[in-house]
């Protein structure tokens, strides 16, 4: 495995109801990071300006859970996030080193964006201070599930503040994510994943698995899906399906999910929660 890549940074969900996704997510037991407005350079080397987008975050100390809201429409979008379409469309691994990781996918045959600049400016107890990091983002074109890339935190301590680490659901991480492919692409998606984390999938039955410190990406076929979604919906031939959230206390967490009413299923190790009932990301909860 390569060492450049050091497990997922953040999952992200889509939405133009950023007020009723950050509901959904607190009453599921998550603390969320206050509002904070993005800016974002359009190209590699050009200040960030003003976005359309700001985001609140489930944080765990290592990685995160991003609800990304477009809240203003007249705003520009340097980033392209009015075209992602909604859902559990973001997917981040983490880098020390953006440069470093930018030149090995363009060596690999992954055209990418080259390194691109964000800020934004958060709440500390020491007052306003400005978040910084780079991100280097897979050509979307390349990547039909979703919107990939890597990303490098400048100032960590800004983001996954001690403060917002304490969740009631007892969230500690991430542990998966799923991913389905369109039978004809799923070979072809196996191996970019390969090329990306500079590692060799496991097939176990199925599902593609890669590990990542910290983590796994698992791929499987949609004419499997259902297998381990059943009755999910699919929004398109492929797709970012499903993340995995550890918990301290299976049992726990899901009393209070299903204490706001939605439905909740057993797994093996855990619950999942319907992509329908969660603005477009199925929630898988296990423990580490």
């Amino acid at each position: 495995m390569t060492t450049d890549i050091h497990g997922f940074h953040h999952t992200g969900i889509v939405t133009r109801d950023l007020d009723g996704l950050a509901d959904r997510f607190t009453s599921f037991g998550f603390s969320l990071s206050p509002r904070s407005r993005h800016l974002l350079g359009a190209r590699p080397g050009e200040p960030p300006v003003y976005g359309c987008t700001a985001n609140q975050c489930a944080l765990f100390g290592g990685s995160y859970v991003e609800l990304l809201g477009v809240v203003d429409e007249s705003a520009p979008d340097p980033w392209h996030t009015k075209q992602m379409g909604e859902g559990f469309r973001l997917l981040n691994f983490d880098s020390h080193d953006a440069e470093t990781t930018q030149a090995r996918l363009t060596a690999t045959g992954l055209p990418n964006s080259g390194v691109l600049e964000l800020e934004r400016d958060v709440d500390t107890e020491a007052g306003t201070r400005t978040v910084r990091a780079r991100a280097v983002h897979l050509d979307p074109d390349s990547t039909p599930e979703g919107y990939l890339g890597i990303a490098q935190h400048l100032t960590r301590q800004y983001v996954h503040q001690r403060r917002h680490l304490d969740h009631p659901n007892g969230a500690c991480g991430l542990g998966a994510v799923l991913v389905v492919a369109e039978d004809d692409g799923f070979d072809a998606m196996v191996d970019r994943y390969a090329r990306l984390l500079a590692t060799v999938p496991d097939h176990r039955g199925p599902t593609a698995v890669l590990d990542l410190p910290g983590g796994e990406v698992r791929i499987i076929r949609a004419s499997d899906a259902d297998e381990v979604l059943p009755g999910e919906p699919a929004p398109a031939p492929s797709y970012l399906a499903a993340m995995t959230i550890l918990v301290d206390d299976v049992a726990y967490a899901r009393r209070i999910v299903d204490d706001t009413g939605t439905a909740t299923r057993s797994t093996g190790t855990g619950f999942f929660v319907s992509a329908q009932d969660t603005y477009g990301a199925g929630l898988f909860f296990t423990t580490p």
